[in-house]
């Protein structure tokens, strides 16, 4: 399965059961904007943790109806991320999404050792982009999560963002390790991980997808370049997947397909109990809603 648009993950969300999705801090305009619509599209049902009286002026001024949704009172930031956490530890909600708390905040509820919602997996963060120069959805990790990820914490990364593909109907997605250069260089550790994954892919230590690294980005996503550089592989120019280096190329090529490329980007915390929706302030409101959605996806 390809997918093209990311108003195909809106048909995948809508095929599964309802979820529930706790929001911490819930006065937040712009993430009451995307619940509106993903309540619309009868994809998620809220449980708002938060100022009940900001919440619902700002509902008002959004014409959003929310007096049918659970309300939870807790004006203070921190503990309605740890109300959030526990309702979805508990099985109340299925997802989890930053409202008006700080991330510091937010997350420090969700890796609590014992009330938070570790699964003894790592968490990595996964974009899923539509970008209007490229063919297909292009998904990117991580670029928010880890920042200086070894070998062992690469290949979790990469399970967990393939195991999201798997979900979304592509059986077998084509994974580009990203590096400087294409070539394996002693004094490059990415080129070192990316090709030790490679092979493990090869001798079938991963499944579930096709790897070739290292790549660089242009050779990830360009037929073009990788011809021009004598690169024979399945993956260079057709990537379904890039995987990071680090977290700072990770978020250099992130906000460079939104604010360059005109990307669109649905993105999700994988590797907890629950997906988290943890939303930049800088992200448009289409991408909070397909980061709902995503989520949802689950």
């Amino acid at each position: 399965m390809t997918l093209n648009k990311l108003e195909n993950l809106i048909q995948i969300a809508q095929q599964k059961p309802m979820k529930k999705i706790a929001v911490a801090a819930s006065e937040d305009e712009q993430v009451l904007l995307a619940l509106k619509q993903a309540i619309d599209e009868k994809i998620v049902e809220p449980i708002l943790v938060g100022n009940k009286e900001k919440t619902l002026k700002i509902a008002e001024s959004i014409q959003f109806d929310i007096s049918r949704f659970e309300m939870v009172e807790e004006t203070d930031t921190s503990r309605s991320a740890r109300i959030a956490v526990k309702l979805t530890r508990e099985g109340y909600a299925q997802i989890i999404m930053k409202g008006l708390v700080s991330t510091a905040d937010f997350l420090r509820a969700i890796l609590d050792k014992e009330q938070g919602l570790r699964s003894g997996q790592l968490l990595s963060h996964v974009g899923i982009f539509e970008i209007p120069s490229y063919h297909k959805l292009l998904g990117l990790t991580d670029a928010a999560q880890n920042i200086a990820p070894n070998l062992d914490e690469k290949i979790c990364i990469l399970l967990n963002a393939v195991d999201l593909f798997h979900r979304l109907g592509v059986e077998n997605p084509k994974v580009a390790m990203l590096s400087a250069v294409e070539t394996v260089n002693p004094k490059m550790q990415s080129t070192i991980d990316s090709a030790l994954i490679t092979m493990m892919n090869k001798r079938k230590q991963i499944r579930g997808c096709i790897i070739d690294g290292p790549l660089a980005f242009d050779n990830a996503i360009s037929i073009e370049a990788a011809k021009h550089k004598g690169i024979e592989s399945e993956v260079a120019g057709d990537a379904d997947l890039l995987v990071a280096p680090d977290i700072e190329t990770g978020n250099a090529l992130y906000k460079s397909f939104t604010y360059f490329a005109g990307g669109i980007v649905a993105a999700v915390i994988l590797g907890a109990t629950a997906p988290i929706v943890l939303t930049s302030r800088s992200d448009s409101e289409m991408s909070k809603f397909m980061s709902v959605v995503l989520a949802a996806t689950f």
